[in-house]
């Protein structure tokens, strides 16, 4: 099975909004639970894409199974946010694949760095994080849950001078 990586279309709307409240089920968590929410969804172009980041969505066969966004938090840093695999796909690479991909579309954006947050819940999610070099940089307690926020400093391409 091979994970065909593109930008998000205004069709895809109620298939990552899916996919987004299974994921977060999956483990246990829910919109509205003071750390994650979906009232961005909607608005998708607006947040992320207009002003300078992207969002993208993962298919095989034609069915949505994943997604991730880069939304600008400064003129060097953008956020991922919302990298989902549905479960049936997941433990395939395929969350590693979005990551990798959101990654390199910070660096043609220009970012130098990425963050990003999860929770103690989403152990998979952490360990991702950690295998494509991001480095804990602090944790807060959120209701029931503790959120761990992270960074990746990006390696732009190397430039060959001649």
């Amino acid at each position: 099975m091979k994970l065909e990586i593109r930008r998000y279309r205004w069709s895809d709307l109620d298939t990552i909004l899916a996919l987004h409240r299974i994921c977060l089920a999956e483990v246990g968590l829910m919109p509205g639970d003071g750390v994650y929410y979906d009232d961005d969804f909607p608005r998708i172009q607006e947040i992320y894409v207009a002003c300078g980041g992207d969002f993208l969505v993962g298919e095989i066969a034609s069915r949505v199974v994943a997604m991730g966004g880069l939304k600008p938090v400064d003129t060097c840093t953008a956020e991922v946010c919302r990298l989902r695999v549905h479960p049936e796909y997941q433990r395939r690479g395929f969350g590693a694949a979005m990551l990798h991909a959101l990654e390199g579309r910070a660096v043609e954006l220009g970012f130098e760095r990425v963050r990003g947050d999860t929770t103690l819940n989403q152990g998979a999610a952490l360990a991702l994080y950690a295998r494509r070099g991001w480095r804990e940089l602090s944790r807060q307690r959120v209701g029931d849950l503790t959120v761990v926020y992270g960074e990746k400093r990006l390696i732009p391409p190397a430039v060959i001078e001649l």
